[in-house]
């Protein structure tokens, strides 16, 4: 599948220090823990992984017509809005 990267998930991933490898290991080694299947054009999904020790957030939809996964943006979750398995969002 080939990975398409929108621009703002370049820009974070500029800003974060983070490259194209980091971002094909969680999508390789991950796992899907938010599905979102009503987003417009395509189904899309909250993916972790972790790239050394730290974990990482990868929202990324699939266009399954051309076999491409559009990455939509890239960050280190946010500690006071996740739990520590950085897979479960904190309650407000």
């Amino acid at each position: 599948m080939k990975l398409v990267f929108r621009r703002h998930a370049v820009e974070r991933m500029f800003e974060r220090g983070l490259s194209v490898d980091d971002v094909a290991s969680v999508l390789r080694d991950g796992r899907i823990i938010e599905d979102y299947p009503m987003d417009f054009p395509y189904r899309s999904a909250l993916w972790l992984g972790l790239v050394g020790s730290k974990p990482l957030h990868v929202v990324a939809a699939d266009n399954p017509a051309v076999d491409e996964r559009i990455i939509i943006t890239v960050y280190e979750p946010d500690p006071s809005q996740w739990e520590s398995d950085w897979a479960t969002r904190r309650k407000p």
